[in-house]
């Protein structure tokens, strides 16, 4: 089978070096050169556009920022839908909210191309690795005749439903996890600074106890060591997922109350520095209490 990617950016290309290593023929589009670029010097064969991609491709992972690109992607004129021959699948492995991802897949019911709603968590670590966790929702059978394409990017693949915005929805769930998880341990080395322990104190404690875990682990490095941009993590994506899990919670009546402070803190960190990763949240407490944490001190 013949694989494709739109959008080549710190996910997709994990996707495509995956696939190309897998010995997939893969082809790719981003609008950004630099991408393409990188793209073609990992083996990928470049299209001019998306809609040639569709007409390369049996499987083509959709890895844009929102559901708006991804419809545009998916259904428009010289999308990818319109290329495809029937048999075909759209891996939908972009973050959007549920209700579009349903949207998406009704609008596929007719046109003999399959969809693969299979949003994916890892970030930029599992993504050029091959090792992210995808939430896989499509028919079983389906499902198993892609297997091989998906397995060569993820690690763990749940089958976590039968239809389009399954997958949307347990990532949603995820994700309102994640960024209380995220903005806890924001908070947690704005106190240790404050008191004057040392970061490498904290992650050695941290990492070791009940607590640790490779979302808090990876952001209290990233802390002490000062890295607030270029990790990987734009503070956007993540920004964007905790508003789809608050747009879940008040579709379906639930409170969020910890989700919600942590949308905050992104809120805030977004808007101070706006091309800053998720931990530059922690820059914006620190310089309300007027101290950082460092691996070797406190300052």
């Amino acid at each position: 089978m013949k694989c494709g990617v739109i959008g080549l950016g710190d996910m997709g290309s994990g996707l495509a070096k995956n696939l190309i290593k897998a010995g997939f023929e893969t082809w790719g589009f981003d609008l950004e050169p630099t991408r393409l670029a990188a793209f073609r010097d990992l083996g990928g064969q470049l299209a001019k556009g998306v809609g040639e991609v569709g007409a390369a491709c049996d499987a083509v992972f959709v890895m844009v920022m929102n559901g708006d690109q991804a419809r545009a992607v998916i259904l428009s004129d010289d999308g990818l839908l319109p290329q495809m021959k029937p048999g075909g699948v759209i891996i939908l492995s972009a973050t959007v909210k549920p209700f579009e991802a349903r949207a998406i897949g009704a609008d596929l019911v007719e046109s003999g191309v399959h969809i693969i709603d299979a949003p994916v968590s890892g970030g930029f670590p599992g993504a050029q690795s091959g090792t992210l966790t995808m939430m896989a929702a499509a028919p079983h059978d389906v499902l198993d005749q892609f297997a091989p394409i998906m397995e060569a990017v993820s690690a763990n693949i749940h089958r976590v439903g039968n239809c389009s915005g399954d997958g949307q929805t347990v990532k949603a769930c995820l994700q309102s996890l994640i960024g209380a998880q995220f903005s806890a341990t924001f908070e947690a080395a704005a106190l240790a600074a404050k008191a004057g322990v040392s970061g490498q104190v904290i992650l050695d404690v941290f990492s070791t106890s009940s607590a640790g875990c490779g979302v808090v682990n990876n952001a209290l490095e990233k802390i002490i060591d000062r890295r607030f941009e270029g990790t990987g993590s734009s503070i956007h994506t993540m920004h964007k997922d905790l508003t789809i899990s608050m747009g879940l919670g008040e579709e379906l009546g639930v409170p969020l109350h910890t989700a919600a402070a942590a949308m905050q803190i992104f809120h805030a960190g977004r808007t101070k520095y706006p091309d800053g990763d998720n931990w530059v949240c922690t820059r914006v407490i620190e310089e309300i209490i007027g101290a950082e944490l460092h691996r070797d001190g406190a300052k």
